[in-house]
């Protein structure tokens, strides 16, 4: 292939080649009889046509890495539908965790808890408490951590 052609993967079914040789841009391609056709193409066509050949590449790219490759069988896609419930001792031990962790929580300074579940509860960072109280994010950081260590200590202890 004469000129410069971006790096890509080759694909069967692109019917088309593009190329840039001295300053200027060309496409090239077979017709349905096979006679190859090279054609000089504008600066503005050519980055069209490499972006499509981008996007094809990415989706090729999610087709391989993220689409099942395997093939799926029926008594596959059931085991994977039904979702195996929880035992009653995984049930009950789950609940009690969680009242073990509420009465934590509800031991803490108020400024502690508060911080705490804005950021584990309500998934708000750092700095959006720290706007939100109008402090500083580092503040915030300490305060955290600091009812992190108490709740590690109320679990250590019960």
């Amino acid at each position: 292939m004469e000129g410069n052609r971006p790096k890509r993967r080759k694909d069967k079914y692109n019917p088309y080649t593009i190329f840039e040789k001295d300053g200027q841009y060309y496409v090239s391609f077979k017709d349905g009889q096979g006679v190859s056709h090279k054609l000089e193409i504008s600066k503005a066509l050519y980055d069209t046509f490499d972006a499509f050949e981008l996007n094809d590449l990415v989706y090729l790219n999610v087709v391989d890495r993220h689409i099942e490759q395997s093939e799926v069988w029926e008594n596959t896609l059931n085991m994977r539908a039904m979702k195996k419930s929880d035992s009653m001792e995984e049930i009950v031990f789950r609940k009690l965790q969680t009242e073990k962790l509420h009465k934590a929580i509800s031991e803490l300074p108020e400024k502690q808890k508060k911080r705490l579940i804005l950021h584990y509860f309500q998934a708000l960072t750092y700095v959006e408490i720290a706007e939100r109280e109008k402090c500083s994010t580092r503040a915030v950081e300490y305060s955290i951590h600091g009812a992190m260590q108490s709740l590690k200590k109320f679990f250590e202890k019960n």
